[in-house]
């Protein structure tokens, strides 16, 4: 490809600028050969020419396409050059707030001057396990690296993190050690990775300072190892330190500030235990107010020194160690302070003796006072012959002073690491590490001195190990890929390096200038400019006889002489330190007695690259022996040697922070100060070298994807895409050196992706102009057709309106003679009906005249009819009544004759001794009671015949009245008896049919009331409709008006409620699981320690007992309740104290919560059965209310006596019960006290019985007796009532004949009787609507209350604020609930507490009866077993099995091994699901019906632990897992379904009833048991995710399920999985749906049940969307329309099989409603206003966090589509403000929803299984 195609019109390139560094611009015109100038338009359409350099021939830089631009790898860039990597970092810097990126081995981090929510604990999982170019570029994903090649090559490691001050190198390093921490938690319980965390705070605190450039720049390098065992968990730690500051303790330039020890302890100098220090404000010492302002913005000094001391309690520094270092640095801060005041002379100077910071630093360091104050002004000069003791100079005092203090915070700072050390170091072997240095970065300021020379030494020391590391990793690149393998050049810093180190090198002099008596800083120039001025790398300034140019590897650096002998000697008085030694505080005097020997101080940074010394690599040397003691710059050239051989014996990883501006501004990009830095860390070294080669690097795989387009039809019909790949290839590029073909890649020179990429577009070009001509050319055609179609339609309609108007005039005159012959006809016919009616009215009168005479003629026969054969009745009843009442009376007499004969014998015989003693047991209440009855029965029957008599005499005296009266009427002449009679009878007439008339007004008036009664109800019941409809107007008003705020409250609340239950049940099952992991620890630790104390003589002690102990936190069987302190504490007596001492606080916590949860279950299962029974009870009550309809006043009048006689009999029982308990407790306390046998107690029951079943007789007696009476009077009644309704036709016969006087008479009175029973039932019914109009007048008036006191509570809502409004609901509903809740439970305790004593007294007699009955069973059964023992066996097999399995105690262990231990799913594949439960159950039944609750105990308590066991050792197998599962949630059901309590028992059947438990409680075990169901499915998920995740990234984000939508992007040097697509590490959608078709088909196989599975199946859902979300929020590659599209189509397939499974009702769907959406913002359009709030709209799942890193991350796979602008991320943003999402970004994939076990039971009968031989359970006898 020529120049001329390369610099073509519309090509962009890269001119330098001043301002900017590099601009873009786009050639105007096509350059030609020989041209000496570009013509150029730039950005702001500026037209530019740009002069070209003939003879270099040096053309711009030509820029690479848009779609390259913002790659996460710099080497992934076609054109590899300074411009293009400048401009890669600030378009992922500032437009996707990006600030990793990738450069080959090396991570660029750009500063972000703000915090940023990308280093959480769910971003460390994230990236845990991931291939290092799978996520988006991360200081996690190097950390990553790092220690997967440290556990995969099992070779140590190295994170090498460089940059400028204010980069974040320190922050970097501290998040990579938290990536370890977190990732490789130490097995033990030291918390080694807390306190390798807990040394940050207190390596910042003494080790860094503020400034210029950095608030928290650290001032020394460090270099910590990390050390790992074999099972690569932290065990230890240890940190080696370079070049502290030493300088910054004694001075401080302009808006810079000393150490921030300082001032944090200044700023806590108000505390009580720092009152001895003396410290006030840090702006009162010298050493802390240099720099001007002594506070950082947003720093609180105080806070941090908490924070310190933390850190140090937590290393383990003591209290008295912490106080004794603070008086040190206070110390210090006093030294600064001392006034020295200079003498006359000027040769010497003076302290004052009262100076108070002399005094303050003499009294914390523990030193005399007079000594110190004579020798910081006095010197010793030892000569050979004598020693002089001279003054020093005002200036030689101040120097020697700060010496002093810079010498007394080295000896501090490295005694403080090497007890860092000593707390991280570990007795353990260690097998690896990983070493993370944190070290300064080139510097260069306008003044540099023996610092900066130090520093840019180690830079220069640590470019060449990168420089040949990397050309190192080149090369292995191009052999593994057997590429011809060309040298490239790289630079060399070598000569530079030997400028300094070597022999007679910058140092050697410098050292050599030290010794040398009167050296100075300008004779050591002077020497330098004479020995290296021949040198490339050593250069003289013009102006200057004291400074010298070195020429680094990143540019040059002037540095200045002054000062760098003094600093390199390090000088200290011996005077000075010596009274330091002699302190009294031991840490003063340790801290200078370490350095008597000089030898180990000056090697105390050397040692063996596996074992790091816990000194410091640079302490502080003494100013004796002047010959033996190292300068500064020898042992820092020492320690750095050893830091280089332990970074060449590690594998290294690099990580550049970039500072990108100087005024720490958030996210701005300053160009200048970014080139500079890439220029000095090698990042442009990295490009230099890898543009040399072939820079981009496409796997065959990939390539064939990216370019097919450009492949032509015939060549796709090969097979081998390789060779399709070197087809294609040779065709488009011509020159064979632009590339190579490797073994898995293709390699291509700089550019040609370009180009390859640019012929792509053009063919997607000419395709889109053919789609758009075709398009555009069927559009027009679409248009001419509809226009056509228009005109046609528009002519149709105009011919049918003129048709329609033609046949609306026809149909209007065939109308009108229609109209007029109707008229005509509708006359005529109404004058013919007018004739007729009245004819017919006529013939109706005279009709009804005639009938009506003789209706009254029948009428009246049949009335006297009537009378008569009532009158000739109640004379018969008459004479039959006295005839019964005389033979009562004789019976009653003669009875009562008998009676009294036979009391008296009974009397006699009462009196006997015999009789009385048989009878006085327990028989003297029921003599009283019945004589009682007697006398009352007695008092009642005298009543009764005293009305008799009275009753008698009245008739009799009646009865002569009226014979007198006759006989008068018969001896009266001259009267005829018959015309009074008849005279008489019309009197009785008139009366009658008065009577009559009365109760017809009577019933009319009845009838009127009751209308209008009903009448008012219906308007009452209007108003009220009314007054509803108006409330909930109201309440609708009210509603809109605050915006549906108290719908959404009462939803929220429930939602709320729901959510706090799933919380509680959360909370529940993680103390579940954090209990079973405390417990596989504990198993754990008892295996280490048992191997590490085994010896050959070992025997098994108490404590070494087996798993069968280990049931400490399964209760023991109690029939009480353990709830209470008093039974948990007896129950830990009961256990033993060091078992319960483990888990018994943990265990009652779990208890206590789950008694309260079962509590609210019950309480809702009582409110339940409450409406069912109300329900119930309103079923059968309505049939009922029509037999009262029927026959109302018999039934009241029943239902009145009915209830009368069951309250006083129900008064009577409640007494002899309560006098039965009485006698029953008194009984049992004797029976307890003595021992009695149980004889009272049955006898006793016996009574209770007896009285019972007498008083059951009586009240029936009673009951049937009055409804006789009652029924008997209501006939006759009746009879009367339906005798004047008779309508017969037949004459009266009668009327003419004789009616006696008295019969007329008593006629009457019934008529009368009559009257009055209706009337009294009218007032009945009166009353009774009269009370129904006040029932519902009160609620009339409850309800306008109720309306009152919503309208007051609406206005007052009104006047308050929208959230007080919400409040205010909020508050109501609470008190509402809040009362009903203190209701409920004390109603509930109540209960509880009746039942409770109830229970415990029944169980105590149940108990003893059962022993009683236990002990005579047992004997007999012994006797029949030494008789017939065979025969009885054989029988009760053959006969009856009764569902329950007898085993011996020392069967158990078999028991358990066959059916738990040892029994594999496939043995039962055709047997009954859940065979093991149902086996174990009827053995606990078995030992339940013999009452033998340690038999039950052991069994149990065994099974659990043999199923935990079995879990253990499979904990990777599904089948087995779901097996248990199942099994263990059926024997939690049964114990549930057949433990006697009637919630569970709705379902059973009378058998399965007869297999309820009937001896035993065992509530207890079911909540052990649902416990351990929990740890199962915790168990089953863990494994179902281990064996879907690595599926999961791969399957839904980089397979291609639609074939050819998704197109690669170019990759840079680090591999994506998605290069891997044609390995054995891709996975497809069908994988994972076989995957869960096999669980499916597992679980349901093993009948685990329908809801767990349900639940199953949503966490795994949940598992895949979370790691697909998460890939997808920290993969920019995947970010991209055809990967929404490939979601959309991954999701659906899933639902669909979520359907075909019958599982759509799990909730799986969603769970995965965060993923639809993230893959439906993919798709959308985001440009306009509109479009971002459709986004708002439809992404409610997703956190404005997640939808704007989606955004930022979405990347166009072809230059035709756009980038999502920053303003319309910004427009995103600004929408979504009002949201109060959370601001973790990454979904927690390790959540787990609290499972739910749902009550199953089931439908077979323990009778009807049968357990197969394989099994093994012959010693199982059925029963």
């Amino acid at each position: 490809m020529s120049v001329g195609e390369l610099y073509s019109q519309c090509t962009r390139v890269w001119i330098p600028d001043p301002d900017e560094v590099w601009r873009s611009a786009e050639l105007t015109k096509d350059y030609k050969e020989g041209d000496k100038s570009l013509q150029l338009r730039l950005e702001d359409e500026t037209i530019l020419e740009y002069p070209i350099d003939v003879q270099r021939n040096q053309l711009p830089f030509l820029r690479n396409p848009d779609i390259l631009v913002g790659e996460n790898d710099l080497t992934a860039l076609s054109y590899l050059h300074e411009p293009a990597v400048l401009h890669n970092l600030k378009v992922r810097f500032l437009e996707s707030n990006h600030i990793y990126t990738y450069c080959g081995i090396v991570l660029v981090a750009i500063n972000p001057y703000e915090q940023l929510p990308i280093y959480g604990q769910d971003v460390i999982y994230a990236y845990s396990g991931q291939n290092m170019g799978d996520m988006d570029p991360h200081i996690f994903a190097v950390a990553e690296e790092a220690y997967k090649q440290m556990a995969r090559d099992e070779k140590n490691q190295s994170i090498i993190v460089s940059g400028e001050s204010g980069a974040g190198k320190t922050v970097s390093a501290k998040y990579a050690m938290r990536y370890f921490a977190t990732v490789g938690g130490s097995a033990s319980e030291t918390n080694i990775e807390e306190k390798v965390l807990a040394s940050s705070p207190i390596m910042e605190a003494i080790g860094n300072a503020k400034t210029t450039r950095n608030d928290n720049s650290s001032r020394f390098g460090k270099y910590i190892q990390i050390g790992f065992d074999k099972r690569y968990h932290i065990i230890g730690a240890n940190m080696r330190t370079y070049l502290l500051e030493k300088s910054r303790v004694v001075f401080q330039a302009d808006d810079e500030r000393n150490y921030h020890i300082f001032y944090q302890l200044c700023a806590a100098a108000g505390l009580p235990e720092f009152k001895e220090l003396a410290l006030t404000s840090a702006e009162d010492f010298f050493y802390t107010s240099q720099g001007g302002d002594t506070s950082i913005e947003g720093v609180d000094d105080a806070e941090d020194f908490e924070k310190t001391r933390q850190a140090f309690t937590l290393l383990g520094v003591r209290e008295s160690h912490q106080i004794s270092i603070f008086k040190i640095i206070a110390s210090i801060l006093h030294l600064g302070s001392v006034e020295i005041q200079a003498e006359r002379d000027g040769d010497s100077c003076s302290i004052s003796p009262q100076d108070e910071h002399l005094s303050n630093f003499c009294r914390l360091l523990g030193v005399e006072h007079s000594q110190m104050e004579h020798w910081l002004c006095h010197r010793k000069l030892v000569t050979t012959s004598e020693t002089y003791v001279k003054t020093m100079s005002l200036q030689q005092v101040i120097n020697a002073r700060n010496a002093l203090a810079k010498h007394i915070y080295a000896q501090l700072f490295s005694w403080i690491v090497e007890h860092i050390n000593k707390a991280l170091h570990t007795s353990l072997k260690q097998h690896s590490f990983i070493g993370v240095l944190d070290i300064y970065g080139f510097e260069t300021f306008e003044v540099n001195s023996f610092e900066q020379f130090c520093i840019n030494y180690a830079n220069e020391k640590l470019q060449q190990q990168f420089n040949s590391h990397v050309f190192k990793l080149e090369q292995e690149e191009y052999m593994k890929e057997q590429i011809p393998w060309t040298l490239i050049d790289f630079y060399d810093n070598q000569p530079c390096i030997d400028l300094i180190e070597a022999k007679l090198g910058i140092l050697d002099l410098l050292d050599e200038e030290c010794k040398v008596p009167k050296g100075t800083d300008q004779n050591w120039a002077q020497k330098l400019y004479d020995r290296h001025s021949s040198s490339q790398h050593f250069q003289k300034p013009r102006m200057s006889n004291t400074a010298f140019i070195i020429v680094h590897f990143a540019d040059k650096v002037e540095y200045l002489s002054d000062g760098f002998l003094e600093k390199n000697r390090d000088t200290v008085y011996e005077e000075q330190i010596n009274i330091l030694k002699a302190s009294k505080f031991p840490l003063v005097a340790d801290l200078f007695h370490d350095d008597k020997d000089p030898v180990p101080a000056t090697t105390s940074g050397k040692g063996s690259s596996s074992k790091i010394s816990v000194r410091s690599a640079r302490p502080p040397m003494k100013a004796s022996n002047k010959e033996h003691k190292k300068t500064v710059g020898h042992q820092f050239r020492t320690s750095l040697h050893l830091l280089m051989e332990t970074l060449n014996a590690t594998t290294p990883h690099y990580v550049r922070c970039i500072k990108p501006n100087d005024e720490k501004l958030p996210f701005h990009f300053d160009p200048k100060r970014a080139v500079q830095q890439l220029r000095a860390c090698g990042v442009l070294e990295t490009i230099r070298i890898s543009a040399a080669g072939y820079p981009s690097r496409w796997a065959y795989h990939d390539f064939f994807n990216r370019y097919r387009v450009l492949v032509k039809k015939r060549e796709l019909a090969n097979t081998d895409k390789k060779a399709i790949c070197r087809s294609v290839l040779e065709n488009l590029i011509k020159d064979p050196d632009k590339f190579q073909f490797g073994r898995t890649k293709i390699f291509f020179r700089a550019g040609q992706v370009a180009y390859l990429e640019k012929l792509r577009a053009d063919k997607f070009r000419t395709a889109t102009i053919m789609i758009q001509k075709t398009v555009r050319g069927w559009l027009q055609k679409v248009k001419y057709r509809r226009l056509k179609g228009a005109t046609l339609t528009l002519q149709r309609y105009c011919r049918g309106h003129l048709a329609r108007r033609l046949a609306e005039h026809l149909r209007r005159t065939r109308a009108a003679v229609v109209l007029q012959k109707h008229y005509r006809m509708q006359r005529a016919r109404q004058a013919y009906q007018r004739v007729r009616r009245a004819a017919v009215v006529i013939q109706a009168f005279t009709r009804a005249m005639f009938v009506r005479r003789t209706y009254r003629q029948v009428l009246m026969e049949h009335k006297a009819t009537t009378i008569q054969k009532h009158v000739r009745g109640w004379m018969a009843r008459r004479h039959f009544q006295r005839l019964r009442d005389a033979a009562i009376v004789i019976q009653c007499a003669f009875r009562m004759l008998k009676a009294r004969r036979e009391l008296k014998a009974l009397r006699i015989e009462a009196r006997s001794a015999e009789h009385l003693k048989r009878l006085n047991v327990g028989m003297e209440n029921k003599v009283v009671q019945l004589q009682r009855k007697i006398d009352e029965q007695n008092k009642e029957f005298k009543t009764l015949s005293e009305q008799l008599s009275v009753t008698t005499s009245t008739y009799t005296m009646e009865v002569e009245r009226l014979k007198k009266e006759l006989a008068h009427y018969q001896q009266s002449p001259g009267e005829d008896p018959s015309l009074s009679l008849q005279e008489e009878v019309e009197s009785l007439r008139t009366e009658l049919q008065r009577a009559h008339s009365e109760r017809k007004i009577l019933e009319d008036a009845h009838s009127r009331e009751k209308d209008e009664l009903r009448k008012r109800v219906a308007d009452l019941e209007q108003e009220n409709a009314l007054l509803k409809d108006e409330k909930e107007q109201l309440n609708n008003q009210i509603l809109c008006q605050s915006k549906d705020e108290f719908a959404q409250n009462s939803v929220k609340e429930n939602l709320l409620v729901k959510k706090e239950l799933e919380d509680e049940r959360s909370r529940y099952q993680n103390l579940v699981k954090e209990y079973s992991q405390l417990e596989q620890r504990y198993d754990n630790l008892r295996d280490e320690m048992t191997i590490i104390k085994q010896t050959p003589g070992h025997r098994r002690n108490p404590s070494n007992q087996s798993s069968l102990e280990s049931d400490s936190n399964y209760p023991s069987i109690s029939t009480s309740d353990i709830g209470d302190t008093e039974d948990a504490l007896q129950q830990v007596e009961e256990i033993g104290l060091e078992k319960a001492a483990m888990d018994m606080t943990v265990f009652l916590k779990l208890q206590k919560r789950v008694r309260e949860l079962e509590q609210e279950r019950k309480k809702l299962q009582v409110q339940l059965e409450k409406r069912e029974q109300q329900d119930s009870k309103k079923v059968q009550v309505e049939p009922p209310q029509t037999d009262i309809d029927l026959d109302p006043d018999a039934d009241l009048a029943y239902n009145s006596l009915k209830r009368q006689e069951l309250e006083s009999e129900n008064k009577k029982l409640k007494n002899d019960l309560n006098e039965l308990r009485k006698a029953v407790a008194d009984q049992a306390m004797q029976n307890n006290s003595s021992h009695g046998s149980p004889d009272s107690y049955s006898l006793l029951l016996n009574q209770l019985k007896l009285a019972h079943e007498e008083l059951e007789v009586r009240k029936e007696e009673v009951l049937i007796l009055r409804t006789q009476i009652v029924s008997a009077d209501q006939r006759r009644l009746a009879g009367r009532n339906a005798e004047p309704n008779i309508n017969a036709r037949s004459s009266w016969p009668n009327s003419e004949k004789h009616v006696d006087q008295e019969d007329a008479i008593e006629a009457y009175h019934g008529v009368c009787q009559t009257n009055r029973l209706l009337e009294a039932q009218l007032q009945a019914q009166s009353l009774e609507h009269e009370e129904e109009v006040e029932r519902l007048k009160s609620q009339l008036e409850a309800l306008k209350e109720e309306m009152d006191k919503q309208q007051q509570t609406f206005c007052q809502t009104l006047l308050l604020s929208p959230e007080a409004q919400v409040e205010f609901g909020i508050q109501q509903e609470i008190s509402r609930l809040t009362n009903e809740n203190l209701d409920l439970k004390e109603l509930v305790e109540k209960l509880e507490k009746n039942e409770r004593k109830l229970k415990k007294q029944l169980k105590i007699y149940m108990k003893k009866a059962q022993d009683l009955e236990a002990a005579q069973a047992l004997a007999q059964s012994e006797r029949k077993r030494h008789e017939l023992n065979r025969q009885v066996t054989v029988q009760r097999k053959e006969k009856d099995f009764q569902g329950m399995l007898e085993y011996h105690k020392e069967d158990e262990a078999l028991l358990i091994r066959n059916l738990v231990t040892d029994l594999k799913p496939q043995m039962l594949s055709g047997a009954v699901p859940c065979l093991p439960a149902y086996i174990l159950y009827m053995c606990i039944r078995h030992a339940d019906y013999t009452n033998d609750d340690l038999k039950v105990h052991s069994l149990l308590t065994s099974t659990i632990n043999g199923i935990k066991k079995v879990l253990k050792k499979h904990n990777d197998d599904f089948e087995m897992t779901s097996f248990w599962l199942s099994n263990t949630c059926r024997l939690l059901h049964c114990l549930k379904q057949y433990s006697g309590d009637e919630g569970f028992m709705t379902q059973n059947t009378a058998k399965q009833n007869e297999h309820c438990l009937k001896n035993f409680d065992l509530t207890e075990y079911r909540q052990v048991l649902s416990d351990l169901s929990i740890q199962i499915y915790q168990q089953l998920i863990k494994i179902a995710e281990g064996m879907l995740q690595p599926m999961i990234v791969s399957a839904m984000l980089e397979n291609e399920s639609i074939q050819g939508l998704s197109g690669v992007k170019p990759t840079g040097y680090r591999k994506r999985s998605s290069s891997m697509a044609d390995g054995d590490n891709s996975y497809c959608l069908e994988a994972i749906i076989r995957q869960m078709n096999a669980f499916h088909t597992v679980m349901c196989d093993q009948g685990l049940d329908p809801e767990i599975i349900l639940q199953v199946f949503k966490q795994l859902f949940y598992m895949i969307n979370a790691v697909t979300l998460n890939n997808l929020l920290l993969r920019k590659d995947v970010c991209s329309w055809s990967t929404g599209m490939q979601l959309r189509y991954n999701i659906s397939q899933l639902e669909e099989w979520l359907r075909g499974r019958n599982l759509h009702q799990s909730g799986a769907v969603q769970t995965m409603e965060p993923l639809i959406q993230a893959a439906q913002l993919l798709q959308l359009k985001k440009k306009t206003q509109e479009d971002a709030e459709a986004i708002c709209s439809l992404c409610t799942s997703l956190s404005t966090q997640q939808i704007v890193k989606i955004l930022n991350l979405y990347t166009p796979l072809n230059e035709f589509e756009e980038r999502v602008t920053v303003a319309f991320i910004r427009t995103i943003q600004a929408q979504l403000q009002e949201r109060n999402d959370p601001q973790q970004l990454l979904l927690d994939a390790k959540h787990m929803f609290p499972v739910v076990f749902p009550f199953n039971p089931s439908s077979l009968t323990m009778d009807s299984i049968h357990i197969p031989a394989c099994l093994n359970l012959e010693f199982l006898n059925e029963v």
